[in-house]
This record gives C-alpha cells, structure tokens and sequence, in this order.
C-alpha cells in the first residue's frame, strides 16, 4: 500500500503509540483493509456497507466544548453548545491517549476543512477503523501530493469508537462523548460508530473560525445555473437540501456545509452525505446512482448477505440510513467545489401543518427573520393515531453546529444579502390540502418548477400576493404549476380549520423568536408573522 507520510508526525504533536500507522491511504486500500478486518460488507454492485450500532445518528446531547479564556465571550452558551471544565478535558485528554496507545493499528489522514485554499483549515484524523479513515477521506476535501510531505495539521481530531467515557471523571452525560477544545484545537470523539460526528466536528471547528474574518459559513447546498448563477439553499434534515440541489440542468458546488466569502461560494466538503432511506431511481436518479459504486460507504443500509442485494426501503437498522460518496461521482459536480457569490438564496422548510405557500418571495429583513428561525415541522412519530405535526426551530437551519450566537450569522447573511442584492425565497416542500394526515406532500415536479422559475428569474416578473399572515409575496400564478396549490387556505376543505392551524403556527414562530428580539433591528421584528386579521 503506497503511504504518504507527513513530516510532521504524531511524535511532534505529543501522541506516542506502538500502533502500525496507515498514512493517507486511498479509497481501495481502505476499502480491502476494512474488509479484511470485518467492519463492513461489500455490496453487490460495489459500495461497503457497514452497521454503526446504536448509534446511527448525531449524539448530540453529548456534545461539549470547553470553556475558557479563549471561549467564555465567543460561544453561545446553553442547549446546543454545553460547556466542560478544561480539568475534565485534561483528563479526557490522558484517557485518550492512553488508550490510542493500546491500539495495534491507526489510521490517519491529513485533509482540509474548505475548498478555497485561503479560507480553509488542516485537520488531522486519527481513527481507530479503517471505514472511517475512508469516510472522512471521501467527506472533506483531499490535499495534493505535494501538500501531504509537509502537513502540519492546525486541528486535530481523534475518533475511538471503542472508547468508553466516565461521567464523573470526564464530567460528561454518558459513555459517549464528543469534546471540542479551541484552545488545545483538539476534537476527542468516543462511544460511537456514527460517521457523521466527524463530519459535523468539522463544520461546528469551520463555523467558530470563519465569522471574525467576514466568511459566511452556512448548513447549505448550492449549485450554479448554465449562466454562471449560485444559488444556496438552506435546510433541516428532511426538507430536500440534497435533492433538490442535486439538478441534472445546474453544477452542484455541494449539498451540505458552505461558505460564503467576498469571491465565492465554497464546499467546505469534498463528498456528500446523504440519506438512503426510500431512495428511488426515478426521483433521485443522481444520489440513487451512487449505491452501486465502488468507493460509497453505505451506513445501516440493509444488504441481503447472500446475494449482497440492498433494500433501501427497509429502515429495520435506521431511519437515518447514510450513504457518503465523493462529489464527483455526482456527474454534474463542480471542479473546484466553488462557484461565484449567489444571485439566489432559498430557504427550504417541511411544513407538515399545510400553512405556508410552496414558494414565497422575502424581503432581507424577513430573510434573517427566517433564518433565525430555522422552521420546519416534523410528523410526530410512528406511533398508532398520533398525526399531529410537531414544529422545530433550528436557528440558523443548524443549532448543533453554531457556536456563536446565531445574531452573528444572521447580520453576516443580513450584510451578504444586502451587498450582493441576493433574492431571498422560502419553499415548503412539506404538505399541502391539509395537515399531515389528511392532506398530502408538495408534488416534487411542482416544487421543481417553482424553483427553476425562481432561478431563471422569470417568477419575479409575474404578480403577486401578500400572505395575510406571514406577510411575504406569494405568486399567483406560474407556469407549468397548478395555481391552486398557491393558495395553501385554498387547498383545505375546510377553511376555518386553516385559520386556526395558521394561528396556531404564527404563534409558534412568534414564541420562539423572543430569544432573538434584541438582538436584531426593528426591520426585523417587524418581519414576524401576525395572524390575519
């Protein structure tokens, strides 16, 4: 196996181990290495499938940064970023270290969080699997030969799976932790197999670090029209981010982690992740093509073990079955990962209550209004009789990765849009002719439709209406798309029913904003919905 070993080695950061230490393998090696050490399968058609146990989502309630001198003014202090002692974190520190001495092999890789070069930040890997030596391989962006001989990581993150945590010593929750120190620029991950917490370690390190230099950084998927034209969109998990992005008739930039500079939209990612759970070939034909190739990793993906045949409809391991995959094997990926400043900047949400419109046009104020808010809504459960949508607020379209308060990302995105006189648009691709359980979701075509008129520009020219309640322009017709479903009070048999349910949804919104209220202008508080009069 060809290693391309830094000269900056574990020994000059203070990380001794007897371990054989696998260098900046690539795809194949990995792939052979975690085969033979049974972490995953192979599939059929090629991708290695793997099972990340009880695990196979985010623990975020097992997330921690260390406060500090370095942290104690600059973080957002309270649900989504918890605060541990640097005593602990010293002791997480040793019991980590101790235990990476134990292991007989490592795998290491040198990458970087962004792909405009003066823009991004040298991670260094060091995982205890092969499969995710790969994973983080594929998902940040890979460095040239030459600049792997002479890598000195800026941050450093260590991921043992296998490593237990002890609440009192470590002053944590549980046995699982994932520990960011700014200071030492260290990120300890231990207690899950779950691919994703390295990825997003990264974006929350590239979040802390781009605001003071003026970079937007942003939980978005962004693409180039034929005419040189970006646009970002900004999404929960569920609302359509990766494919609606992923358009056969534009350039995808990326379908996740963003930053926004004076020059450029850029990936901070060199692979995309994406759900596999019901995908379909005719729908999502792009991402759909990705599991059957050699270099996806497949995680809680259900495979026969005989005929090696998948089932992506079978969530018996997980809901949130992942599939990571690099860029390019989405055939219309950007080069560079980048492309120029946005024309264009969507806001996608899930609306399960039926309330908002399929599309809406926003003004700045209510732009940072709804990014601040970061609305979608999420069926209540799987339980029997239980249809109720439940509403999430996930400022900033991303919480668990903010460290700072979501004002200093949302007067950064309010000063993006003004400079560069950005149209702003929300689209609810949730549900329309009722609320979940009796109407039904926003037909994709629809959803596409409206969103190529908004990206060609010829939506803009058409008329429009003011919602009673949000207060946004809503069109009133365009073409290719049934005017009905326009109008969302329309759509309900019963349109007392949508009143109160609108109601109900303004005060949601105007509930959850009051933690922001002074930290925003009056043009902003006056963007806030109001129920119709």
């Amino acid at each position: 196996m060809v290693e391309r070993v830094s000269s900056h080695g574990l020994e000059a950061q203070g990380i001794r181990s007897g371990a054989k230490l696998h260098w900046n393998l690539t795809t194949a090696p990995l792939v052979e290495t975690a085969l033979a050490r049974g972490e995953g399968l192979l599939a059929k058609d090629g991708p290695l499938v793997v099972k990340t146990g009880r695990h196979t989502g985010r623990s975020a309630q097992d997330k921690y940064i260390v406060r500090d001198a370095e942290t104690e003014e600059t973080v957002w202090w309270g649900k989504s970023n918890k605060a541990m002692t640097p005593h602990a974190f010293a002791n997480l520190k040793a019991d980590f270290l101790a235990q990476l001495a134990t292991k007989s092999d490592l795998f290491i890789q040198d990458l970087f969080g962004g792909s405009q070069p003066e823009h991004r930040v040298k991670v260094r890997v060091i995982n205890e699997y092969s499969w995710h030596s790969l994973f983080i391989r594929t998902m940040l962006v890979r460095p040239g030969e030459g600049e792997l001989a002479d890598f000195v990581p800026e941050y450093t993150i260590i991921d043992l799976p296998s490593f237990r945590a002890d609440p009192k010593r470590h002053d944590c929750r549980s046995e699982t932790v994932i520990a960011v120190d700014f200071t030492e620029k260290l990120i300890l991950i231990g207690g899950t197999e779950y691919g994703g917490e390295m990825k997003k370690s990264v974006f929350g390190l590239l979040n802390y670090l781009l605001p003071p230099q003026g970079i937007m950084p942003m939980h978005c998927s962004a693409n180039i029209g034929p005419d040189g034209d970006t646009a970002v969109f900004f999404g929960l998990s569920g609302t359509g981010k990766t494919t609606l992005s992923a358009d056969q008739s534009r350039t995808l930039i990326g379908d996740d982690e963003h930053g926004w500079s004076d020059t450029a939209v850029f990936n901070f990612e060199g692979g995309c992740y994406a759900k596999m759970i019901r995908l379909s070939a005719e729908s999502e034909p792009e991402i759909f093509a990705t599991t059957r190739r050699f270099g996806t990793v497949l995680e809680n993906v259900v495979m026969d073990e005989t005929s090696r045949t998948l089932d992506l409809d079978d969530a018996t391991l997980a809901e949130n079955s992942r599939g990571v995959y690099p860029i390019d094997f989405i055939p219309n990926a950007s080069e560079r990962n980048m492309g120029p400043v946005p024309k264009n900047l969507i806001m996608l949400t899930a609306d399960a209550f039926g309330v908002l419109p399929p599309i809406a046009r926003l003004t700045p104020e209510q732009a940072m209004y709804h990014f601040l808010s970061g609305y979608t809504a999420k069926v209540a459960g799987t339980e029997i009789g239980v249809t109720e949508p439940e509403a999430t607020f996930s400022t900033c379209f991303g919480a668990p990765f903010m460290p700072r308060h979501p004002s200093v990302y949302g007067n950064l995105l309010k000063q993006r849009i003004a400079e560069g006189s950005v149209d702003c648009w929300l689209v609810n691709t949730g549900w329309t002719g009722g609320k979940y359980g009796v109407g039904h979701r926003m037909p994709i075509k629809a959803t596409r439709a409206l969103l190529n008129a908004a990206l060609d520009g010829s939506l803009k020219a058409g008329q429009f209406r003011k919602d009673p309640n949000f207060g946004f322009e809503v069109p009133v017709s365009v073409a290719g798309v049934d005017s009905t479903i326009l109008d969302p009070r329309q759509t309900w048999p019963d349109k007392a029913a949508y009143d109160a349910t609108a109601a109900k949804l303004v005060d949601l919104f105007v509930e959850n904003f009051a933690q922001f209220a002074e930290h925003v202008d009056a043009g902003v508080r006056e963007a806030a919905p109001k129920v119709a009069a």
